[in-house]
């Protein structure tokens, strides 16, 4: 439908695609959500006369605002009934993603993960203007609401983000030297070596989605952590290859059993080792992952 732009609406679109991507994704946390998104959104852009519309890219973000906050209502239903712990879609990123700091840690799973516990409108305002910086005034034009409610939930978003979003800032470099350790301990069974580079409280969360096998709650500790791993993943260590990758702009593990993909690891890391693990193995989610995916805040 949009290969072949032939006209100035398919053209402006698909300029801002990719950004309008990015917003559907954060205030998501599903790319197939996300995609589906753009498409009510381009289908409702195509009925729009641009003549009346002064600014494209800001007519744009709203209307997939709009549509996002539509679509996570719908997704809190089935989140409801999900199968175990309900993790963010997983996406291999192109390289800029990591290089741009800030964004890789607005789709950072942590991140995700805290935006979870949002309501909608807290989501929306708090990705609008934390993540892509767009000002109170069109937040509010956006929403419906005045300026100074959108101030007053922003404050109330980001408060309530910064209070659990990870202590202090890790490089790219540590979560690869931890994950590079974690692979060769979990490769070569050296459980001992395993054992010191989780932390002692470390969290794993494990989404098969009533899919593929995977802990109902989070296991929590590092021992019931290896008894974890090593009750599941290396019952099978002879046909278990990892493949360091970069996911949602930050580097990570894909797991393989047998050639097969099995899942996505992504770590959290705090003082050189891992205080959190998001294993993501519902099939349903790991599509995004045979070419990376360009997001961006402009």
């Amino acid at each position: 439908m949009l290969d072949h732009p032939a006209d100035p609406a398919t053209e402006t679109f698909l300029a801002h695609r990719n950004l309008l991507f990015t917003v559907a994704y954060e205030m998501l946390g599903s790319a197939a959500d996300a995609e589906d998104v753009l498409q009510e959104t381009w289908l409702r852009w195509t009925g729009v006369d641009l003549g009346e519309v002064r600014d494209h890219r800001a007519y744009l973000v709203r209307m997939t605002t709009r549509q996002s906050l539509n679509r996570l209502r719908t997704l809190q239903r089935r989140k409801e009934s999900y199968v175990g712990p309900w993790l963010p879609e997983p996406m291999l990123t192109t390289p800029d993603v990591a290089e741009d700091v800030e964004l890789a840690e607005s789709v950072s799973m942590a991140l995700m993960l805290v935006l979870e516990t949002l309501a909608p409108t807290e989501r929306a305002v708090f990705v609008l203007r934390e993540a892509f910086g767009i000002d109170y005034d069109e937040i509010a034009e956006t929403l419906g609401k005045t300026p100074a409610a959108v101030r007053q939930i922003a404050y109330r978003a980001r408060n309530h983000v910064d209070a659990r979003r990870p202590r202090a800032a890790v490089t790219p470099a540590e979560t690869r030297a931890a994950l590079d350790s974690f692979r060769h301990a979990l490769e070569t069974r050296d459980f001992r070596s395993l054992l010191d580079v989780l932390a002692p409280d470390v969290v794993v969360l494990s989404d098969g989605g009533g899919r593929k096998q995977a802990a109902l709650r989070p296991v929590v500790g590092a021992e019931r952590v290896l008894r974890f791993l090593t009750g599941g993943l290396t019952r099978t260590a002879e046909t278990l290859t990892t493949e360091p990758v970069v996911i949602n702009g930050n580097p990570a593990l894909a797991l393989r059993l047998n050639g097969e993909l099995d899942g996505i690891m992504i770590a959290r890391i705090e003082d050189a080792r891992i205080a959190g693990l998001y294993y993501i193995r519902n099939p349903d989610k790991l599509t995004h992952l045979t070419a990376a995916v360009p997001l961006t805040r402009h």
